[in-house]
C-alpha cells in the first residue's frame, strides 16, 4: 500500500510533458504539454507524478523527457 503515501514523499525527478498524442487513451485532461510534472515513483515503462487534478497518476515515458 505504498501508493498511499506518494503524495506524501518528496520529489526525486522533474520531467516535461512533450506531447499527449495518446494513441489508446486519453491524457490531455491529465497532463499539459510543456509543463513540468513532480515524479513520485518510476517503473520501467512507467512515471508516477502529480497530474494537473492533484493526485498521483501513472503514465507512460514516451510523453516525456527527462530535465
Amino acid at each position: 500500500m505504498i501508493h498511499q503515501s506518494w503524495n506524501e514523499k518528496p520529489t526525486f525527478k522533474k520531467v516535461k510533458c512533450v506531447h499527449t498524442n495518446a494513441a489508446k487513451y486519453i491524457v490531455n485532461r491529465a497532463l499539459t504539454a510543456g509543463k513540468t510534472y513532480d515524479v513520485k515513483n518510476e517503473t520501467e515503462e512507467f512515471y508516477f507524478l502529480v497530474d494537473n487534478s492533484g493526485k498521483v497518476s501513472g503514465f507512460y515515458k514516451d510523453y516525456f523527457e527527462e530535465m
